[in-house]
């Protein structure tokens, strides 16, 4: 809503609506070309918000929500600690004995892994743990990588999506309403299950058929012995008592009246004293130094400047006139609205990264709460945003940050994933994900 103490003072005597319109256009297409780094484009655009006059800073600064900042800054730092033990490798070794190393049974167990561990940690953080260790399987098994990093970056996006902290879109809408943990669980966990088992039979037809390796090769990688990779005994039991106490915090988060934030902040303070606790001075300082250093703080920034800009242009006034057209599109139909949050979403989300777009329609869908009869109304639609954003992050290689971490690793080992390649295998998979997303939302609430 337009609110005349934010815009008194536009540079130049331009109109709020127009600097601020095309302040964020042109952010938008910065971020999209991938010229300049995506956090020096929206932290300059943040500044030019304040500095055009658009918002002071103490309004600015009542634009970032640190819920969503406390609790990636958190997790990644427990993540951080946690992985210096050898955990996520001894699960990956592990899961590839349980199927004998046959190379489709790698495939499924590599899968599950990663989206269990993305609905449970983040996304980007479990292709940073899984991919190495899938390139030093492949390698031995002496198979294509390729299809082992395309299901791993498809895993990690639909595990992502089941819970609040699973993806950072949920993470930001988990925070700008007051859905907790356990509402996500519920209502996204059961068909994420469904679209993972019937994402993988495309890929099973596509690829698994014709993945094949020497027997020598295989029990080549059944002499790995999982334990080995558990570099620090005493930091892993520390490391699993928090989790589950971090995991406690988000269940009971909402009845205690604790924020993410919180818990996730509580937990990492918490696992840095028991891993610093019985050092000397010098090497506790450096422990603290190589946490930190674990953190994303590009990720971090780039989420300041991007909420900085998108509620720069929402005191304008200009997210409130797109909701009422949006909703003349629709017909004010709230089932109409919600299918097309969810094709809008995914196809925006595979186009661009899907954080500046879920930072841009979370205001718009709360000023549609007037014409649908109150907050509560906008449930379907937030779940519409959350399956749309983070499924539709798969179409494209720059479509999630997960996506481009993975292709990263791919580059490092000269297995180099390309854009179009990939985009012609991925978006008619993302589809049909979308597709039963569309089916699940009608069933479940319309």
């Amino acid at each position: 809503m337009h609110n005349p103490e934010l815009a008194t003072q536009i540079i130049f005597g331009i109109d709020p609506v127009w600097y601020a319109g095309s302040l964020f256009v042109l952010t938008y297409l910065m971020i999209m070309t991938e010229r300049l780094n995506r956090a020096v484009v929206a932290i300059s655009a943040a500044c030019l918000m304040i500095i055009g006059g658009v918002l002071t800073q103490q309004a600015a600064f009542q634009g970032v929500d640190f819920n969503t900042l406390g609790l990636l800054t958190g997790m990644m730092m427990i993540v951080g600690i946690t992985k210096n033990s050898g955990v996520f490798q001894f699960l990956a070794i592990w899961s590839v004995k349980r199927v004998n190393a046959d190379p489709w049974g790698v495939l499924v167990m590599l899968v599950l892994v990663t989206a269990v561990l993305s609905a449970f940690l983040d996304n980007v953080t479990t292709v940073l743990l899984i991919a190495p260790v899938t390139l030093l399987i492949t390698d031995t098994l002496k198979v294509n990588a390729y299809p082992y990093l395309f299901s791993e970056i498809f895993a990690s996006n639909i595990g992502g999506t089941a819970t609040l902290i699973g993806d950072p879109p949920n993470i930001m809408i988990g925070s700008a309403t007051s859905l907790g943990f356990n509402d996500f669980i519920i209502n996204l966990a059961p068909i994420v299950v469904v679209i993972l088992a019937v994402t993988l039979v495309p890929i099973y037809l596509i690829w698994g058929r014709r993945i094949k390796t020497d027997p020598a090769l295989q029990e080549r990688v059944m002499k790995y012995r999982e334990r080995d990779a558990i570099k620090d005994p005493r930091l892993l039991k520390q490391s699993l008592l928090v989790l589950a106490l971090v995991m406690f915090g988000f269940i009971q988060g909402h009845s205690l009246q604790l924020q993410p934030a919180t818990v996730a902040m509580f937990g990492a303070a918490m696992l840095l004293v028991l891993h610093i606790l019985p050092k000397p001075a010098n090497k506790q300082s450096e422990l603290v130094h190589t946490t930190f250093c674990d953190v994303e703080w590009t990720t971090l920034f780039f989420f300041i400047g991007l909420f900085i800009v998108v509620y720069g242009v929402e005191t304008t006034g200009i997210l409130e006139q797109v909701a009422h057209k949006v909703l003349s599109l629709t017909g004010g139909d709230r089932a109409t609205t919600a299918i097309t949050i969810l094709w809008v979403s995914a196809v925006a989300s595979a186009i661009v990264d899907n954080i500046p777009f879920v930072a841009t329609m979370i205001p718009l869908i709360k000023s549609m709460a007037v014409s649908f009869g109150g907050i509560q109304e906008l449930q379907p639609l937030w779940w519409s945003l959350a399956l749309g954003s983070c499924l539709g992050g798969n179409g494209s290689l720059v479509g999630a940050s997960a996506n481009l971490i993975v292709a990263g690793f791919a580059e490092r080992s000269g297995q180099r994933i390309r854009f179009l390649p990939f985009m012609l295998g991925a978006f008619p998979l993302m589809l049909l994900s979308i597709l039963i997303s569309s089916f699940y939302l009608h069933w479940r609430y319309f």
